[in-house]
């Protein structure tokens, strides 16, 4: 039986109960909530099993999504045939026709953004099968699916009331091109934002560096601003006109997210390099925050006024790890040079006099 049957033996069994078309109205409302329910409860039963059966995560969230806006639809059926049979104006009845349709737009414009959203959650999941939508890229996409679905919601809204856009858009032009003057600021962050979303120098959970020494955790990237956590726990807030503009180092970029740490000091003339060597690499490889692979290195890098310069060269896991990987191996280095009687050289002068003064000038 279809649906217009369905609401035409509805609209049967009310007039077989009763001559007021109040309580038509209300028998047909009240038939439709609880044929409707139990349709939809059915209907969502059997795709649920079906959901689970498949493995997949995305389509139980979808099936849970789209239950009550179904749900709804196939109640407004029986809702509008209430409303007609009502002793309404022709005014009222077009006014309460208008609000359930309204209100079905409203209920599929917030079902159609958690969907779109829990899908582009799903592809960026995926490994390599969509290179456009990543992690990095979400917020864009996120914003995307909600102007175009708010839009066509509000297109639809104003062909359910009637009312003519074209003066709207018309009007909006005018304002637009004062509103670009006053915010220009805004919109210079706004289409900074997307190119960085678009060109991705950067990503969510990477550690950067800009040009005037900030450096931190990206938390957060928006369409007017990109928000830092440091180290010291501050967030920061950049507009991304300004970021945009910056000299960016992603320490967390490239094929992997390891870190290189320089560990730099130096030794007096006349110390055994090969001692040296050996010591500084048992340090970095007994480290637990070092990594294995590749294994710790010693470079000699040049001579200096009082002593010679090596560099200690090892990796972390991540770029969070630097300063604490650091803090350790400098004081381990530290304390093992002391323990073996290795020279720090530090900076000192020798005064030298050539011959003492002779008596007859000490006289003078």
């Amino acid at each position: 039986m279809s649906e217009p049957q369905i609401i035409k033996s509805f609209q049967e069994t009310a007039v077989a109960f009763s001559d007021n078309p109040w309580i038509q109205a209300g028998i047909v409302a009240c038939l439709t909530v609880v044929v409707g329910s139990l349709l939809a409860y059915l209907v969502f039963f059997f795709l649920r099993g079906a959901a689970r059966r498949t493995g997949w995560e995305i389509d139980d969230h979808l099936v849970q999504i789209l239950r009550f806006p179904v749900w709804y639809t196939v109640l407004l059926a029986g809702l509008l045939t209430a409303v007609f049979l009502m002793p309404l104006s022709q005014l009222t009845t077009t006014f309460w026709i208008n609000i359930l349709w309204t209100i079905n737009v409203v209920v599929w414009i917030f079902a159609g953004i958690k969907a779109l959203r829990a899908i582009l959650k799903r592809l960026s999941d995926e490994d390599n099968s969509f290179t456009l939508i990543q992690p990095g890229t979400l917020p864009l996409f996120y914003n995307s699916v909600f102007v175009v679905v708010v839009v066509t919601g509000i297109y639809s809204l104003s062909r359910i009331w009637a009312i003519d856009v074209t003066t709207w858009l018309a009007s909006a032009g005018v304002v637009g091109i004062a509103v670009g003057f006053a915010a220009k600021d805004t919109l210079a962050n706004l289409f900074a934002g997307i190119f960085i979303l678009a060109d991705a120098p950067y990503k969510i959970g990477d550690y950067i560096v800009l040009d005037n020494g900030d450096r931190g955790l990206v938390r957060h990237i928006g369409l007017r601003s990109t928000k830092l956590l440091t180290r010291d726990d501050v967030e920061i807030t950049i507009p991304n006109s300004i970021i945009s503009n910056s000299r960016i180092i992603n320490q967390s970029g490239g094929p992997v997210k390891r870190f290189r740490l320089r560990i730099q000091f130096s030794v007096a003339y006349g110390t055994d390099i090969d001692r040296i060597r050996a010591l500084t690499i048992a340090i970095a490889s007994a480290e637990k925050l070092v990594l294995n692979t590749p294994l710790p290195r010693l470079r000699f890098r040049r001579f200096e006024a009082s002593g010679i310069a090596f560099e200690l060269l090892c990796w972390v896991k991540l770029p969070a790890l630097r300063g604490r990987a650091t803090d350790h191996l400098n004081e381990a280095v530290y304390k093992a040079f002391l323990e073996e009687g290795v020279e720090i050289p530090n900076s000192k002068q020798d005064l030298y006099v050539k011959e003492m003064p002779s008596s007859s000038m000490k006289r003078q």
